[in-house]
């Protein structure tokens, strides 16, 4: 089963004030839980007999009584909990359960920018295991690599950024310990970082590439009445692999729908670059320096064309990678330089070009991402694509 919305449903905010009255129906279980679109939250409705274990502020934590998890798409322009209906996060939750029908205190909710109609679900299943991934993200503006450097340190008062949420709702048909519940977090954390490497997502706080985002949540549903008891949520249980092959394909289809983030999208040198501070701004700035006239439209419009030549992206990901072993401690800056530069001598013949660039192009004393964009600034402006 492989639920999800249409791909040609794109974000649109949300205006404070204005409200949809439909309910939506996306998907309901055999065992009786209901998940469904209404006005702009994505709303899991949980039979009785339920674990929960969520990282919510509001009823967050281990519980056997919720009715509901709540995932929101919060009004245009909130910047901090203190704007929300309520004035904090746990009372405008709590307003909005009421609002959608639940009683406050069995209910539990995320929050997030991303659109509801760009909800993905996936299920998987083995014999009589039944996985499904209920996903909504977006990472263009808060994408981060675990251990990059804090954005706030809270001490008496609460801190809420919004921009940009992976929400991971994962609901499991199996009687799951409290203990395997917490696995399953685990898991499933793997798993959208998997996503997220396959697509080369950048952190936008580093040179790293995002393990996801500053404000990512996850809830885990489990039935207390199956049958089927498990005792093991890791990658070498079944149960394991099910969450990891849920958790992965949802989350790439959420950002393909929110984002536009694809595999094909990701097949661009500038994109590749971006996790390094270099955008086609830099790019004109390095190369209005370079002899030669001067024609930043047309540098631009070359630029682009340039950065999308599978060649270049290919060579583009082999160098930066040298760069990121060399940040990880995995090669010797010396040896890895060396060989670096020697893949970016070969560009324009890699690329057929008929152009030489100058001997003093490239240096020792830069980093390896800026002799690469030397190297194809200097192409770009030098007409590359008019041999095309």
């Amino acid at each position: 089963m492989d639920s999800g919305s249409p791909l040609n449903e794109r974000c649109q905010e949300i205006p404070k004030g204005e409200e949809e009255v439909a309910q939506h129906m996306l998907l309901e279980f055999p065992a009786g839980e209901k998940v469904y679109r209404k006005d702009y939250s994505i709303v899991l409705k949980l039979p009785k007999g339920r674990r929960t274990l969520t990282t919510s502020w509001f009823n967050g934590g281990y519980r056997e009584d919720l009715e509901c998890i709540i995932n929101n798409q919060i009004p245009r322009g909130v910047k901090n909990g203190e704007e929300l209906e309520g004035g904090n996060v746990s009372a405008y939750l709590s307003q909005l359960a009421s609002k959608l029908g639940f009683d406050p205190l069995k209910s539990s909710g995320m929050l997030t920018a991303a659109n509801m109609k760009n909800v993905a679900i996936i299920s998987k299943g083995f014999r009589g295991l039944e996985v499904t991934a209920i996903v909504t993200g977006g990472v263009e503006i808060n994408g981060g690599r675990v251990g990059d450097p804090a954005s706030y340190y809270q001490e008496k008062g609460s801190h809420f950024p919004l921009n940009g949420t992976i929400n991971t709702i994962l609901v499991i048909n199996a009687d799951l310990p409290e203990y395997v519940m917490s696995r399953v977090i685990m898991t499933a954390t793997e798993a959208k970082t998997v996503a997220l490497q396959e697509l080369m997502v950048p952190s936008r706080y580093s040179q790293g590439i995002a393990t996801g985002s500053g404000t990512d949540m996850i809830a885990v549903i489990s039935d207390m009445t199956s049958q089927l008891k498990l005792t093991d949520a890791g990658k070498h249980s079944k149960l394991g692999e099910l969450i990891g092959k849920c958790v992965i394909e949802a989350t790439k289809k959420a950002l393909e729908m929110q984002s536009e983030l694809t595999p094909i999208s990701q097949r661009n040198m500038l994109l590749r670059l971006e996790r390094f501070g270099v955008d086609e701004a830099y790019c004109w700035k390095v190369a209005s320096h370079m002899a030669g006239e001067n024609r930043k439209m047309r540098f631009l419009k070359d630029m682009r064309e340039l950065s999308l030549n599978p060649s270049l992206v290919a060579a583009t990901s082999a160098i930066t990678h040298i760069a990121d072993e060399v940040s990880w401690g995995l090669l010797p800056e010396t040896s890895a330089r060396t060989m670096a530069l020697a893949l970016i001598r070969q560009l324009p013949d890699l690329l057929q070009s008929n152009q030489k660039p100058p001997e003093d192009l490239l240096n020792d004393y830069d980093s390896i991402v800026d002799n690469l964009v030397y190297m194809t600034s200097w192409l770009a402006k030098n007409g590359i694509m008019d041999e095309k």
